[in-house]
């Protein structure tokens, strides 16, 4: 398959499932709180298309608000990776000497733990939550913006434009502004869009060990966990809660890759 056609699939994907996200509260068909005993761990049927769960509740609804949940604390949490550690990694590299070398080590030591291992005490730290959930990602995924961002603004800052735009007199701020930013803009893109996808994994992980979003807020990781007791009489919740976590992680992974071919240059002209 080629690379337009797996980046079209992933924004696709990206699309319709944000678009599922936001409307989530018109599109869903019910409540996704609301419980019909009667109709407990059942398959899908034209009342509920993707069945119920162990509390009757219906699996679509909360698979709709789940993402909505799921989106909402991955997209703060790279947002803030990526003001933060980004700008800390520019910052680092254009200014050079101690600041960068001290700001880089405390990445590095960051950048030692491993990320479910990091997140998870963070989390235990500030309590369960979604609040503390994108916290915890956020910080996560510091060191990996500082570190992406800083390897292109040390080539740069040493550019002959920027080079030459701070001979007659352009200020720091007009430089960054006008120089820096719009190079970077295309590393910024293509980093953002694939940690998003690994955004939503960690996000998931954290939510299935019971330390992420709490009940009775939806969400597709508890939805898996709740479910995992109950695969032998009905493994519906399960199926499509399961799916619907690839088809997010998919969708940005694809569009990762299709920016990232499509804003490299060397990649284009091949």
């Amino acid at each position: 398959m080629s690379g337009t056609f797996l980046f079209r699939l992933g924004l696709t994907l990206v699309i319709l499932q944000a678009f599922a996200a936001v409307f989530a509260p018109w599109i869903a068909p019910y409540d996704p709180n609301a419980q019909d005993i009667l109709a407990r761990m059942g398959g899908p049927t034209v009342e509920h298309w993707l069945g119920t769960d162990n509390f009757g509740r219906d699996t679509l609804a909360r698979a709709l608000f789940g993402y909505r949940t799921l989106f909402a604390i991955s997209a703060a949490s790279v947002l803030g990776a990526l003001l933060c550690g980004g700008g800390l990694g520019i910052a680092a590299a254009w200014r050079g000497g101690w600041a960068d070398t001290v700001t880089m080590r405390l990445m590095d030591i960051l950048f030692a733990f491993p990320i479910i291992l990091l997140a998870i005490g963070i989390v235990a730290v500030l309590g369960p939550g979604a609040v503390s959930t994108s916290i915890a990602i956020g910080v996560v995924y510091l060191p990996i913006f500082a570190r992406t961002l800083r390897a292109p603004t040390l080539l740069l800052k040493e550019a002959e434009y920027v080079v030459a735009s701070r001979a007659v007199g352009a200020g720091e701020w007009r430089l960054v502004l006008r120089h820096l930013l719009p190079n970077l803009a295309p590393v910024i893109l293509v980093q953002t869009s694939l940690s998003l996808s690994t955004a939503i994994l960690v996000e998931a992980s954290l939510s299935f060990l019971g330390l992420g979003t709490q009940p009775p807020t939806a969400s597709l990781g508890r939805m898996l966990a709740e479910s995992r007791s109950f695969l032998s009489l009905s493994p519906w919740p399960a199926v499509f809660a399961g799916v619907a976590i690839l088809l997010a992680a998919l969708g940005f992974n694809l569009l990762g890759d299709g920016l990232q071919d499509r804003l490299d240059p060397r990649l284009r002209q091949h």
